[in-house]
C-alpha cells in the first residue's frame, strides 16, 4: 500500500516523470454547432482568456507530466497555433516538450483517425520512440483540475494492466458516456460505451459509474492491446467501444474515482459540449462562489498570454455609465458607457454607450454598436454588432437569425451576421 507521505510524493514523481501524456484533440464537437465550425472543440475559448484544451494540459504541468503530445485533426489551425504560441516554454534539452501529431495519413491505407485506439495507433513509432513506462490518454475537450500523478500511483498500487478515470452522473446522463459495473476491489467487471439503458450503481439507482475518457495504461501493454485491435477488420478501433470491453475478461481493469480530496466528494469535471453547457459554465465563474476556482495559485491554468492594456471603464453620467457588475472582463475591454451584468468578457472586447449587456459570453475582438440591448447570448469571436441591434428578447426573430439553443441562449457568429468568418478562429 502506498502511503501519502514523503517517500511517497518522491514515488509519485517518478511515476509522472517516465509518463508520456496524449491528448486526443481531434473532435469537432459538432453538438457546440457554429462555435466549432472553423475550429477544433479543444481550440474553442473558456473562461474569459483560456482554451479548452489549456485545462488538461495544466493538469499534467501541475502533476508533473512533461511529455506530452497533442492529436489533432479536425480544422486544427486555430489549436495548433494556440499550441505554438502558449505551450513552447518546455525546454527539450530536459525531454520536456508539448508535441503536435497531426493525422497525417501514415498507414499504407491512408486513412484519417478512424477512432480513439486507432489515431493513438498510427503514432505508435512516435510513441516508442519516447521510451515511456507509462501512457496517460487523456481527453482534449473537458474542463477540470485534475492531479493525474495520484491516479498513476492508485495504477500501480493495484497492479493494474489499465486504469480508467470516472465519475458518477445522472442515470439519464449517462447515455452519452462509456458506463461501467466494478466489483469491490474496484476493478471493471462491465464496461458499456454509451447505452441506452445505463446500469446504476449499487449504492444509488439514480446514479452510473462513468468513464471521464481518461485512461492509464504501462505502455508495453498499450502497444501488444493496439496491434491486437489494429488486426480487427470488424472493429471500429476506439477505446471504449472495443479495447475497454475486449480486456475486461482477461486482463485486470481499475476505475479511479475523481474526488476532491479535501471535500471529500466528487471533483468538478464538466463537457462543455452544448451551447447551453458552454453558457453556463463560463457564467458559473462569475458567481460569488464558483465551482471551478480560476484564482487558485496551488494549480494554475497556463495559457498563452496576449499583452494587453487593463480594461477600461468610462463616462459616469446617469444614462451612460461605464460599468459592470457580477462580471468578469478581461484584459484591453473598453466598456465606453454601457452596462455589463452577470456576463463574462474575453479579451479586446469593445461596448459602445448606452448599451446593456445582460447573463451573455463574449468572445475576443467583439465590438457591441451603442443602444444595443444583449441577453442571455454566446457572441463569438470577431463578431461586429450594429447599433440598435436587440438579442434574447425576442426569439422568433432571433431564430431567423441566429442559432437558438434548446434553453433560449442566442448563439452569433461572424457568419451570421455576413462578417469575414476569418475572425472567428
Amino acid at each position: 500500500m502506498i502511503h501519502h507521505d514523503e517517500h511517497s510524493a518522491r514515488f509519485v514523481s517518478r511515476l509522472t516523470r517516465n509518463t508520456l501524456a496524449l491528448v486526443l484533440a481531434g473532435g469537432r464537437g459538432s453538438r457546440l454547432k457554429n462555435l466549432t465550425d472553423w475550429r477544433a472543440k479543444p481550440a474553442v475559448p473558456f473562461g474569459g482568456k483560456f482554451r479548452i484544451i489549456d485545462f488538461p494540459l495544466s493538469n499534467c504541468i501541475n502533476s508533473g507530466i512533461r511529455q506530452i503530445g497533442v492529436l489533432t485533426q479536425y480544422k486544427s489551425h486555430s489549436l495548433i497555433r494556440h499550441l505554438q504560441k502558449g505551450w513552447s516554454f518546455l525546454r527539450g534539452e530536459f525531454g520536456e516538450f508539448v508535441e503536435i501529431f497531426p493525422a497525417a495519413q501514415q498507414r499504407v491505407d491512408e486513412s484519417w483517425y478512424e477512432g480513439t485506439a486507432d489515431a493513438v495507433c498510427q503514432n505508435l513509432n512516435i510513441i516508442r520512440s519516447h521510451k515511456p513506462d507509462y501512457v496517460l490518454i487523456l481527453a482534449g475537450d473537458h474542463i477540470y483540475k485534475m492531479d493525474y500523478g495520484q491516479m498513476l500511483a492508485h495504477h500501480v498500487e493495484k497492479g493494474a494492466d489499465m486504469t480508467v478515470g470516472c465519475l458518477e452522473v445522472p442515470l439519464e446522463m449517462a447515455k452519452s458516456f462509456g458506463v461501467m459495473s466494478i466489483n469491490e476491489q474496484g476493478q471493471v467487471t462491465r464496461f458499456a460505451e454509451k447505452p441506452n439503458q445505463p446500469e446504476p450503481t449499487p449504492n444509488d439507482p439514480n446514479l452510473a459509474l462513468a468513464s471521464m475518457g481518461i485512461y492509464v495504461f504501462g505502455a508495453e501493454f498499450l502497444y501488444d492491446q493496439l496491434a491486437q485491435d489494429a488486426q480487427l477488420k470488424e472493429s471500429s478501433h476506439d477505446f471504449g467501444k472495443d479495447i475497454i470491453p475486449s480486456m475486461i475478461q482477461k486482463h485486470k481493469v481499475f476505475t479511479y474515482r475523481f474526488q476532491d480530496v479535501q471535500k471529500g466528494e466528487q471533483a468538478y469535471w464538466r463537457d462543455v459540449g452544448t451551447v447551453d453547457a458552454f453558457w453556463e459554465a463560463n457564467l458559473d465563474l462569475v458567481s460569488v462562489s464558483p465551482e471551478l476556482n480560476l484564482y487558485d495559485q496551488n494549480w494554475p491554468i497556463w495559457t498563452y498570454q496576449e499583452q494587453l492594456p487593463p480594461a477600461k471603464f468610462v463616462f459616469n453620467d446617469e444614462d451612460r455609465r461605464g460599468m459592470a457588475v457580477d462580471a468578469m472582463v478581461s484584459g484591453g475591454c473598453l466598456i465606453s458607457g454601457a452596462k455589463v451584468i452577470k456576463s463574462l468578457l474575453f479579451s479586446n472586447v469593445k461596448l459602445n454607450s448606452y448599451s446593456l449587456v445582460e447573463e451573455s459570453v463574449i468572445l475576443p475582438n467583439v465590438e457591441v454598436g451603442r443602444h444595443c440591448q444583449i441577453r442571455k447570448a454566446v457572441i463569438d469571436k470577431g463578431c461586429i454588432l450594429p447599433q440598435n441591434t436587440q438579442v434574447g428578447y425576442d426569439l422568433e426573430e432571433d431564430t431567423r437569425r441566429f442559432h437558438v439553443s434548446d434553453q433560449g441562449i442566442v448563439l452569433i457568429t461572424p457568419d451570421m451576421l455576413g462578417q469575414p468568418f476569418h475572425q472567428a478562429f
